[in-house]
């Protein structure tokens, strides 16, 4: 009786490869439950500099920011107490911003700070508590417990944003404590991502920044969908070998001329409606 439960499992799995490639398959995704698009103001965002940083904006005439840059964002995903199958979603960006300050007459410098932004949503997430194992070359019979292939069908927020806007800068003397923050609140990595260490409590002079950023987030979970495939499709262009001719005018005639980035940015009307928090220490209104 076993043998034949074993047999039918064989021909059946043959039965269906046969139809590989072609008809309804099944695959395994992650499927989006939520999401949602936003556009956040952030007010008068405090930037923490270094202590060069500090010196040069306290002996400075003038600022001005010249770019900001992401450089990461923490995302983090909780469940939202009494109300089952929604979630909150946390996301922190740490943002380096460059400014160029004058110094002197006709003579200006350039440094760098670090700014934190945070922002709540709340999407929905589904349920579900099912634990997945899967098998690998880690997961061998005689090494006994591996807990690399364990893993869950929790939700995971996935935030998609595109560089932040510098909107306006502005220096404030600010002579008491701010305790927006502590440095170890700063992941590791972003600090070392500055040659000096940051300043977080100090007595001098203080930039804030206001910032726009626009960003999409969604909740996706682990799914099994059945879609309509078919047979992979060899391409009719053939593959142009690379020349080694040392003339390199002959190689950037065969590059495309880059019409879109010749072309305006479009006009976005919608107004701002959110505003952001920001230190709340030497804000101006």
């Amino acid at each position: 009786m076993h043998e034949n439960r074993n047999a039918s499992l064989v021909t059946q799995g043959q039965g269906q490869s046969q139809n590989c490639g072609n008809g309804t398959v099944c695959i395994d995704t992650k499927r989006v439950l939520d999401s949602c698009r936003d556009r956040d103001c952030f007010e008068d965002t405090r930037v923490y500099l270094t202590c060069s940083g500090e010196e040069i904006l306290a002996n400075s005439t003038n600022v001005r920011t010249r770019k900001a840059q992401l450089l990461w964002a923490y995302v983090g995903v909780d469940e939202v107490p009494f109300n089952r199958g929604f979630y909150q979603v946390t996301v922190r960006y740490y943002i380096e911003v460059e400014f160029e300050a004058c110094v002197a007459v006709g003579r200006s410098v350039t440094f760098k700070g670090l700014a934190t932004l945070e922002k709540d949503v709340i999407l929905y997430g589904g349920e579900g508590r099912a634990v997945t194992f899967t098998s690998g070359p880690l997961n061998d019979y005689c090494r006994g417990c591996n807990m690399n292939n364990v893993g869950t069908n929790d939700p995971v927020a996935v935030v998609e944003t595109v560089e932040p806007i510098v909107l306006g800068t502005k220096v404030t003397d600010c002579n008491c404590p701010c305790a927006c923050t502590d440095y170890s609140d700063i992941p590791e990595g972003v600090r070392n991502c500055f040659c000096e260490e940051l300043v977080i409590n100090t007595t001098g002079p203080r930039l804030l920044v206001s910032f726009g950023i626009f960003s999409v987030i969604r909740i996706v979970r682990p799914a099994q969908l059945l879609i309509q495939a078919t047979d992979y499709s060899v391409p009719d262009k053939e593959c142009n070998a690379a020349t080694n001719d040392d003339n390199p005018c002959s190689l950037f005639r065969t590059i495309a001329f880059p019409t879109s980035q010749f072309r305006g940015v479009e006009c976005v009307n919608e107004p701002t409606v959110r505003g952001g928090g920001n230190c709340g220490c030497g804000r101006n209104n």
